[in-house]
């Protein structure tokens, strides 16, 4: 009789792209540790450490004899709660997810190989701003970077082992630097990313701070085309007394100077942003000026998250909206990007589209729309593609 094939770490990732680079780098790290299921959670809102637990449930499910340890914010916020599932064997703490000693297994000789055709580098983590609904900073902790030259080394060994495209991604992105000696911006980064390596074809920035932009960043985004034409703002609201109450620092004037500016350096360029529903004290003129400025800054990548109170949140203890309110503006927020994005995507008929296919027969272009591609396109190449139809928000 053959012995049985013994079971492989699953890293099961929730939330942010932060979290994408974490649990690559993990399951790297894990190896051939046995029959263990992490969940790496998220606890951003209500409903992502409610998808958390169903994680942990349907894992469990899943294998049931694997050990099973949750790691991430959720993980560190609602710890108690968490640790008392019964599905659940143990908990690593988020600063420690990625040190091996963590887990007993051995250190790395060399950075974790990626398991996508796109590289997500991790560049930056924890946050020094009190914005008064979010609780990642009780979660990541104070904001921490990546040197140059570390980041460098990452994104070489990636490149060594054939990605095409460079992620860089963080809880607070341009924030990095902050902590380094001099505090070099964010466009001092990318810059020696690009200089570095002239063979790496497509490098994309995660969500931005646009307040926090630098000059130099902001030529790279208007003039270098190996940095994708795709930005995605941390926005969270689009009328000032709103953004004020969440202690958010930039002004709506501020989002739509900076789109302006861009655009007419780079008209291709694809604008995304992050918009909350029914913050506490938010009245109809507020939320008009939130599906306003959706069409005033052509937002076509809109994550919109319903308001739920966070625990220890200044937030929590102000006005709060009814469910109902809060359900149906997020519905009016989803409708309205949907609507900007089709016409986005129907305008894109007939281009030629530069595409980097992934190992599920689409890929993505440079501004981020996704595209069917053809049966034979090998994962982990650049094609160029000329889409005849759109089709459930996919170019085909």
């Amino acid at each position: 009789m053959s012995e049985p094939v013994a079971s492989k770490p699953e890293v099961i990732s929730l939330g942010c792209r932060l979290n994408i680079a974490e649990s690559e780098r993990m399951k790297a790290m894990l190896g051939d540790a046995g029959d263990v299921v992490v969940v790496n959670s998220c606890a951003v809102t209500s409903e992502a450490v409610r998808q958390t637990r169903q994680a942990i449930r349907k894992a469990r499910r899943a294998r049931p004899d694997a050990r099973l340890i949750v790691t991430g914010c959720a993980a560190h916020i609602e710890r108690d709660q968490i640790a008392d599932m019964p599905e659940v064997d143990g908990l690593i703490a988020n600063e420690s997810k990625l040190d091996p000693r963590a887990w007993n297994v051995p250190l790395p000789e060399a950075p974790p190989s990626p398991t996508r055709t796109r590289a997500f580098i991790a560049v930056q983590n924890g946050c020094d701003h009190a914005c008064t609904f979010c609780v990642i900073p009780q979660g990541r902790g104070v904001s921490r970077s990546m040197t140059i030259a570390e980041v460098l080394r990452e994104v070489e060994h990636h490149l060594n082992l054939g990605a095409k495209e460079v992620v860089l991604t963080g809880v607070d992105v341009t924030s990095w630097g902050h902590d380094l000696p001099g505090k070099p911006p964010l466009g001092a980064l990318i810059g020696a990313v690009l200089d570095t390596f002239p063979e790496l074809p497509r490098l994309r920035m995660s969500s931005l701070d646009g307040i926090e932009i630098d000059e130099v960043l902001f030529e790279l985004f208007a003039a270098e085309a190996r940095l994708m034409p795709h930005l995605h703002l941390s926005l969270q609201h689009g009328h000032d007394l709103i953004l004020k109450r969440m202690k958010r620092r930039h002004s709506r004037d501020d989002a739509l100077n900076l789109v302006r500016r861009l655009k007419i350096r780079r008209p291709d360029i694809a604008i995304g942003a992050d918009l909350i529903a029914g913050f506490p004290t938010e009245t109809d003129e507020h939320h008009a000026a939130n599906l306003s400025i959706i069409d005033e800054l052509d937002i076509v990548h809109g994550h919109i998250f319903p308001y739920s109170p966070r625990p220890g949140t200044p937030a929590a203890r102000m006005p709060q909206i009814d469910r109902v309110t809060v359900k149906s503006r997020a519905a009016e927020l989803r409708a309205a990007v949907a609507a900007r994005r089709a016409a986005w995507l129907g305008a894109l008929v007939g281009e030629t589209l530069s595409v980097l296919a992934e190992r599920d027969g689409t890929g993505y272009a440079p501004n981020y729309a996704r595209v069917q591609l053809p049966s034979d396109r090998e994962p982990g190449t650049v094609v160029n593609v000329i889409p005849r139809s759109l089709e459930g928000g996919l170019l085909k």
